[in-house]
């Protein structure tokens, strides 16, 4: 059977993308239809009718105010046909929200599986994404062999919500390297050290990362279209500060590069990649 995706953005793209060079048949969704217009896979005008052409469906969406809307909103994926279906919601929601859609999808007979993922738009073309799942084992289970064709490391964490507040922990670390790496290189091109030169040292120094392998390119060329953007990373500190006050835990580390995500939402670059904070450095 088919497998359902509702969001296609950068990152619904790529993984849709994948997902299609397996042999995968997919239906999509997504509020904004002309942005699906070139996709060569079949189409549905509601979130609803999906229900009936496919047993599994992804979500990919911007934030837990997209999910709602999905699920709860006109012709909304709650409903009666939900029974006995899956769903794989691969957006970062904010902690709390996430456990309403675990309640709201299980009372009406369907499976939800919270499953945030770590990496972008390159990753998910290669199948090599991170994915943290959250829901019950005997779901996560049966979707698995689907995971394994867009990630390369799979994890469970059985209690829900945990799978949310492991990923907002992980960016933590992926916007303070960014912010950390972006610096270092203005720092280096101010003493007259070739930017690529710079980062290829970084890359074998105290800036070995993930994050500096990704972003390498796009600081040279300066390429900042977006893979995981500016809002994205904002958004995603803004809600592990929420937890941390929750938690009555303070939150040291997060404080500055959160503000200065903040600044280039500010300045109109929010849609950027994420890498682009780069500039605020440079131009200091």
């Amino acid at each position: 059977m088919a497998i359902g995706f509702i969001g296609l953005g950068n990152l619904g793209r790529a993984i849709t993308s994948r997902l299609a060079s397996l042999g995968e048949e997919l239906v999509i969704y997504n509020r904004n239809k002309e942005k699906i217009k070139d996709l060569p896979y079949e189409k549905v005008e509601t979130p609803r009718e999906i229900l009936d052409k496919c047993d599994v469906v992804f979500l990919c969406l911007f934030d837990s105010d997209a999910v709602n809307y999905i699920l709860s909103g006109e012709n909304g994926l709650l409903c009666e046909e939900l029974a006995g279906k899956t769903i794989i919601d691969l957006t970062t929601n904010h902690y709390e929200d996430v456990l309403e859609f675990h309640n709201a999808v299980n009372a009406l007979g369907g499976n939800y599986l919270e499953n945030p993922v770590f990496g972008s738009v390159a990753p998910a073309l290669q199948g090599a994404l991170t994915v943290v799942s959250s829901g019950k084992k005997e779901v996560f289970e049966s979707v698995k062999p689907i995971l394994e064709k867009i990630a390369k490391e799979i994890f469970f964490l059985e209690t829900p919500s945990s799978a949310t507040k492991m990923k907002l922990i992980n960016n933590l670390c992926l916007g303070s390297f960014m912010a950390t790496l972006a610096e270092c290189t203005a720092m280096a091109e101010s003493c007259d050290i070739p930017k690529a030169k710079a980062l290829e040292i970084l890359g074998v120094g105290g800036g070995q990362s993930l994050v500096l392998k990704a972003k390498t390119q796009k600081l040279i060329d300066e390429d900042f279209s977006a893979h995981f953007s500016n809002n994205a990373i904002n958004k995603d500190l803004h809600l592990l500060q929420d937890l941390a006050y929750k938690l009555q835990k303070p939150l040291y580390s997060a404080t500055i590069p959160k503000e200065l995500f903040s600044k280039m939402k500010m300045m109109g670059k929010g849609e950027e990649d994420f890498s682009s904070i780069y500039q605020l450095f440079k131009n200091i």
